[in-house]
């Protein structure tokens, strides 16, 4: 998988979901993951149809946090694991072959890890990217991780065979830091789920896509 960009992450956003990714989908957001831990199996299932609805023949691909189930059921572009969930080396074989896998790390142990795991059998079926994080300090979880900082994220980014996504705590104003030890893809979770209106979001968007598209040059 070649490095995408932007990564946005959906927890409650204050405009709703349904009008999120229409937006998200408008301005060709090319990651958008849903991830809430207070729905139940149904209300979650039948909110991702909708939203794969919306972001069906898209540029747009919709990502389900923590549960195979819920992708395979709504056919989701792909799935993303934390630490705590299923084994990815376990779930990767019942994915269908076009469906995306993310996996969560958090520290420099556990990229390091991963990353073995992964070299050490060439054949082995891989995830697609890894997300390493939080960068900065975050309260977008109830029991955030300790944060890193930009030095391991630049180890990592020099060992790491797949496309990393930074994440955690990720705003406008500490970018530049992030830009500078060769990130370039970036996920964000309240710089835009707290937009109110959505002229807000589309100018948030366009606005963080063309810092990346430049830094990339």
């Amino acid at each position: 998988m070649d490095n995408f960009g932007l990564y946005i992450v959906m927890t409650n956003p204050l405009l709703g979901y349904e009008t999120f990714t229409e937006i998200c989908v408008q301005e060709e957001v090319p990651m958008l993951q849903i991830r809430d831990k207070h729905l139940s199996d149904k209300e979650l299932l039948n909110l991702c149809k909708r939203l794969k609805a919306i972001t069906e023949g898209s540029k747009t691909r919709f990502i389900v946090d923590d549960r195979p189930d819920i992708c395979l059921l709504t056919k989701a572009d792909g799935l993303h694991l934390g630490q705590d969930d299923l084994p990815w080396k376990e779930v990767l074989p019942f994915l269908p072959t076009n469906t995306l896998l993310g996996v969560s790390t958090h520290n420099l142990k556990q990229a390091k890890e991963l990353m073995e795991s992964i070299t050490a059998q060439k054949n082995l079926q891989k995830p697609d990217y890894f997300s390493f994080g939080p960068i900065y300090p975050t309260v977008a979880k109830e029991k955030p991780d300790p944060a890193i900082g930009v030095e391991d994220l630049k180890t990592v980014l020099n060992l790491s065979p797949i496309p990393v996504v930074a994440i955690g705590g990720l705003f406008p104003e500490n970018l530049p830091n992030v830009l500078a030890v060769g990130a370039q893809n970036m996920a964000f979770i309240r710089h835009f789920t707290l937009s109110r209106e959505t002229a807000e979001l589309k100018a948030k968007i366009r606005e963080m896509k063309s810092l990346l598209k430049e830094a990339q040059k």
